[in-house]
């Protein structure tokens, strides 16, 4: 058993990562010269053109492009505004109620936008202001936004679900989807819970019980956005339509809010959304195109096995070892983002958990919570820097209020790993998951 081009294969990578290539860069040449060492030169640039194709080869991954369509127009189309005004009525009674608004509205934005970044941005941007005008410090309302901006990539639709179900060969998007509702309102409730503490020592009050016409009119705003979210679920539980499908009719949904219910973008706006589209779009299937070579070379290079031995030496035990793959995933996430962390270590650690007996639609939610961490910490985290910069503060003063919720995301990441049924039990429900 040949070790040394999995050596090369992590030294290139992690050597060019200290660089600043682009990570998808950095995965395509790592593996490429990895198979350099195992194949001639030109069957080494053979199998990595054969495989990078091969990752576009999915129906699947054609939801991707719709779902990051869908987000660009709610970012641009009035919609946040719309949900952070339900969020307020929500939120109106706890204390320090500017902030629960935040929490709210990135697990209500950030859901049907799919983006963390750009839910910290969008929500970040409308509450930063007012929660400096309310005299909350303006760090911890950055680092409540900064923190539940993650929801969103818990709750459906979801692109990272997406993403883990290409690479654990064909998972169920659909159970993937329901899995993560009660994991992402676990986790946006338990920050709420550290809010309110963080508001009580403080002194900060609450803005008392709404008016029940300030209620109705919440809802009837936000009801129309909300309804993608039943609309796309919905339809998927019913077998209406595939997930790639539901994607199709996610972006439509959007582009008819914007365009004709609520008239705050007009078609010639449609330009510079579809070019955001394309762009993020091309980053992240050429990502996943490249991720597929690496996952082929370590493969083939026999490193789930040499991975999977020293699991069994340390333990056989599923909770030891999914600890020891959730340690490592917390280092790990510090310095690479949800997207590459998820096309790597998911064809490493899932065949090794599954052995073990646990589910893949489990792990799934697993490995995304874990690594929805790391995009909110340094020294790398894209979260982290975005909802720094919205709301004006510097990162340190930041980092003293987030560490509460650092709590938070460990105290559910260990009940979402330890308790599978809080990831399972609305999949087993609505869809017959397992049966």
């Amino acid at each position: 058993m040949d070790i040394l081009p999995l050596v090369v294969m992590f030294g290139v990578f992690f050597v060019l990562m200290f660089l600043a290539v682009p990570i998808s860069f950095a995965i395509g040449l790592s593996s490429l010269a990895t198979l350099m060492m195992m194949f001639p030169l030109h069957q080494a640039l053979v199998v990595t053109a054969q495989k990078t194709a091969s990752g576009f080869d999915s129906f699947t991954i054609l939801s991707l492009p719709f779902f990051i369509l869908a987000g660009a127009v709610m970012n641009s189309g009035g919609i946040a505004r719309r949900l952070i005004n339900l969020a307020k009525v929500i939120g109106s009674p706890l204390p320090g109620s500017l902030l629960h608004t935040t929490i709210l509205g990135n697990m209500m934005f950030g859901a049907l936008s799919g983006s963390a970044v750009a839910s910290a941005a969008a929500v970040g941007g409308v509450m930063a202001p007012e929660i400096r005008k309310a005299g909350i410090d303006p760090s911890l309302g950055a680092a409540a936004n900064i923190a539940s901006c993650t929801t969103g990539l818990l709750i459906p639709p979801s692109g990272a679900f997406i993403i883990y179900s290409l690479i654990a060969g064909g998972v169920s998007v659909s159970a993937l989807f329901l899995a993560g509702y009660l994991p992402g309102i676990l986790l946006g409730l338990v920050m709420m819970a550290v809010t309110s503490i963080s508001a009580y020592r403080r002194g900060y009050s609450s803005q008392g019980w709404p008016s029940l016409t300030a209620v109705r009119q919440a809802f009837v705003e936000a009801i129309l956005p909300l309804g993608m979210v039943l609309l796309v679920i919905g339809g998927m539980i019913a077998g209406m339509f595939t997930a790639t499908e539901a994607s199709a009719v996610a972006a439509v949904y959007a582009l008819v809010l914007a365009l004709m219910v609520y008239k705050e973008i007009t078609v010639r706006d449609l330009g510079p959304i579809i070019m955001t589209t394309v762009e993020t779009s091309a980053i992240v299937l050429f990502m996943v195109g490249v991720s597929v070579v690496m996952s082929w070379a370590m493969t083939f290079a026999d490193m789930p096995y040499m991975i999977e031995q020293l699991m069994a030496l340390a333990s056989d035990n599923l909770l030891v070892t999914m600890l020891i793959i959730n340690v490592l995933l917390l280092i790990i996430g510090t310095f690479m983002d949800l997207t590459p962390g998820l096309l790597i270590f998911t064809p490493i650690f899932l065949p090794i958990v599954q052995k073990l007996g646990m589910d893949p639609v489990h792990f799934g939610v697993v490995i995304t919570l874990n690594l929805c961490i790391g995009i909110v910490t340094p020294p790398v985290g894209s979260a982290l820097f975005v909802g720094a910069s919205v709301a004006n503060v510097s990162l340190r003063s930041v980092m003293a209020p987030l560490n509460l919720y650092y709590v938070a995301f460990l105290t559910v990441l260990a009940l979402v790993t330890i308790f599978p049924e809080i990831s399972l039990f609305l999949p087993r429900l609505l869809l017959g998951y397992g049966a």
